[in-house]
């Protein structure tokens, strides 16, 4: 059987001294599978889109900043992550540098620059604290990474890079 992922976009906006990156506290929405986790920014791709064009769309629609400089970290597939079990697949971008000012919220929560030192300590998806350090390190080299979840729990983690 074919492999047919949704395909999505994540982002993390670094401040302009690069200490601290754009999290969303997902807390707006009571039917939202992410409730009360932070998160980076991003959501699917949508037809006739390439990635970097569903990543500065989807910065642009959350946070109302458009991007100047960004770089794919990497990728990462998530079998069984969706609500129903759905298979996602992911590329992961840091934004370096923007243009705006960030919104306070959106539909899905409020906007909050966190330290980067201080990212471990918010409530997050268990899977984020393996891939986040890989997103933020200094290795130039794209990450790709299997993190199958099984009733909303991470069951794995492999990565390589290349």
């Amino acid at each position: 059987m074919p492999y047919t992922p949704i395909v999505a976009t994540l982002g993390y906006v670094l401040s302009p001294d690069g200490q601290r990156v754009l999290m969303i506290h997902r807390n707006a929405r009571e039917d939202d599978q992410h409730l009360g986790k932070y998160n980076g920014l991003g959501g699917k791709m949508e037809p006739g889109e390439d990635v970097a064009s569903c990543m500065r769309r989807e910065i642009r629609e959350e946070a109302g900043i458009e991007c100047v400089e960004m770089r794919l970290r990497g990728t990462l597939n998530w079998p069984g992550f969706g609500k129903r079990g759905e298979d996602w697949l992911g590329f992961i971008f840091v934004i370096t540098r923007f243009e705006g000012t960030p919104l306070a919220s959106n539909p899905e929560g409020s906007l909050e620059w966190v330290a980067l030192d201080a990212l471990d300590a918010l409530p997050m998806w268990e899977g984020d604290r393996h891939f986040l350090p890989l997103v933020f390190d200094t290795d130039p080299r794209p990450f790709h990474g299997v993190m199958p979840y099984k009733d909303g729990r991470m069951v794995s983690w492999d990565v390589t890079r290349l």
